[in-house]
């Protein structure tokens, strides 16, 4: 063996039944949605899913859903892109700090980010006020891995072409752009589930979508035949999103061979042309955080002291805390025994139950709610508006996230460890708490705090399944702010933001670290 070949580790055996009974549950944990909504077709019948699908108002949504869309994640793309070349690839003045400012727009609620531009410009309504609020929420979806992307690239091929006569335009088109189809792919569909799953934001500019009318149809009449059924059609639009990406996306990969070492691109010198970029990378800046920061610092000046009611918040902070810390832990435990037969095997059972498991995470919280209360209702009342049904919404809502970090996490273990454990005489479940968990225990912690911050601002599934008496934050903030209270909102706001600002370093320094940074 040569030197620095690398050598793929040795697998041990295949995964016990406990951990692949575990396993199985949660991938048919996974399915209760989508069989939610099938079952519901069935049982409305082939006339009356006709009547209720094919009508006026469910063309007005889809034409209302896919106008956002459409017009939201392009900009995203070009904005995320355009910053992210900026960042990385000139020499921008203050060029370290700017990274940083455009992931934290990711710590601001979509639904506080649309409190803020409403409460700045209360005449903002419609498909381009949401166009706007959801470009200023998501775009650093699109920036994080494209800059990622751009810190990995070889120069090398760049210098080439440049070398052969193309221009920088060429260059970027036919070198760098192709390169970053995957990271475009998977940001902007990440930005369109969002868009196909966020409610609050487009009820606050008063823009209906399907999430919005799930929501007031689920109000009006529990759960009736019409919400199912605009429920089954956002569930074939999520659907459509993820096959599209994967045609898009093809089996094209990427990847730098051969000898030599990787070295960082030399930067493009702006000049004068700096002053302009400088005042595009502020105007950004602002929009996206300076709108939010200076609304909610607004209110809560004009409010005074008396809009920090402590024993209120109190009590909302403390229930925030206590379901995403119990949300957070299963949901991170629940991710082992996924990731683990997803890393120790390559079976096709092996990829079957790591892809059923993020089927989850591309279905709105609304449908997950929705077939929470169903089955909840027809077959386990006792547990119907129950912390239970809650904790069990989120494990299915935020496994996914869940799983990205564990499964890192454990592909990072030398399995020779393990192997040298049992053959000192530990069993199998002592090998893994003496080994295995102490090595996956950051990877551990980054799921467990991406969870937890996911939990604390999520507002759509916690609306319908929360029982009486629940008071969260997100619960709170929308309960003030939809009764035009905005100084007294504007606590619950900032303790969300403050609560997600090291989550969302964390993952601005992760995508630092994953490309050699």
């Amino acid at each position: 063996m040569t030197l620095g070949t690398v050598v793929a580790a040795p697998r041990i055996g295949r995964p016990g039944p406990c951990v692949t009974i575990v396993a199985l549950l949660l991938v048919a944990a996974t399915f209760v949605p989508l069989g939610y909504i099938v079952s519901t077709f069935f049982s409305t019948g082939l006339h009356q899913t006709a009547e209720l699908v094919f009508r006026p108002r469910v063309g007005e949504l889809l034409r209302n859903t896919v106008g956002l869309v459409v017009c939201t994640v392009p900009i995203c793309v070009a904005l995320g892109v355009g910053l992210a070349w900026v960042v990385e690839r000139t020499d921008v003045p203050g060029k370290t700090w700017w990274g940083p400012v455009f992931a934290a727009p990711l710590a601001v609620p979509a639904f506080v980010n649309s409190y803020a531009w409403v409460s700045a410009f209360p005449t903002m309504h419609g498909l381009w006020a949401g166009v706007v609020i959801a470009t200023m929420s998501y775009f650093p979806l699109v920036y994080l891995p494209a800059a990622a992307t751009l810190r990995r690239l070889d120069p090398a091929v760049e210098e080439s072409a440049r070398a052969l006569g193309s221009g920088p335009v060429a260059v970027f088109t036919r070198i760098v752009l192709p390169q970053l189809r995957l990271a475009i792919l998977g940001g902007g569909l990440l930005i369109a589930l969002h868009l196909l799953a966020e409610y609050g934001a487009f009820v606050m500019v008063r823009f209906d979508t399907f999430t919005t009318a799930i929501f007031e149809q689920y109000q009006s009449s529990f759960a009736g035949a019409a919400g199912s059924m605009l429920a089954g059609v956002l569930v074939l639009c999520c659907l459509a999103l993820l096959a599209a990406e994967a045609a898009l996306r093809g089996r094209a990969r990427y990847a730098r061979i051969g000898g030599g070492a990787p070295r960082t691109a030399t930067r493009i010198r702006l000049g004068i042309g700096a002053i302009p970029v400088l005042a595009g990378l502020v105007a950004v800046t602002a929009a996206a955080l300076g709108v939010p920061l200076w609304t909610i610092g607004r209110w809560l000046r004009i409010g005074g002291a008396t809009v920090w009611d402590f024993t209120e918040i109190g009590t909302s902070l403390a229930q925030t805390v206590g379901l995403a810390l119990i949300a957070a832990l299963l949901t991170t435990l629940c991710a082992f025994p996924v990731a683990w037969i997803a890393v120790r095997s390559t079976s096709a059972f092996a990829r079957i139950i790591e892809g059923a498991n993020y089927i989850s995470s591309s279905l709105p919280g609304i449908v997950i709610a929705l077939a929470m209360v169903t089955v909840t209702i027809h077959w386990a009342p006792p547990l119907y508006q129950t912390a239970s049904m809650v904790v069990a919404a989120y494990v299915l809502l935020f496994l996914p996230r869940a799983l990205v970090s564990v499964r890192a996490g454990l592909a990072q273990v030398p399995v020779g460890l393990e192997e040298a454990s049992r053959a000192l005489g530990k069993s199998g479940p002592a090998t893994f708490f003496l080994v295995t968990l102490r090595l996956t225990a950051p990877a551990a912690a980054a799921a467990a705090a991406l969870v937890f911050v996911a939990v604390a601002t999520e507002l759509t599934a916690t609306l319908l399944l929360a029982p009486s008496g629940t008071r969260t934050l997100a619960m709170r903030f929308w309960a003030l702010s939809g009764e035009l209270d905005y100084a007294a909102a504007a606590p619950y706001a900032l303790i969300m933001i403050v609560a997600a600002v090291p989550v969302t370093y964390l993952l601005f320094t992760h995508s630092r670290k994953a490309a050699g940074v």
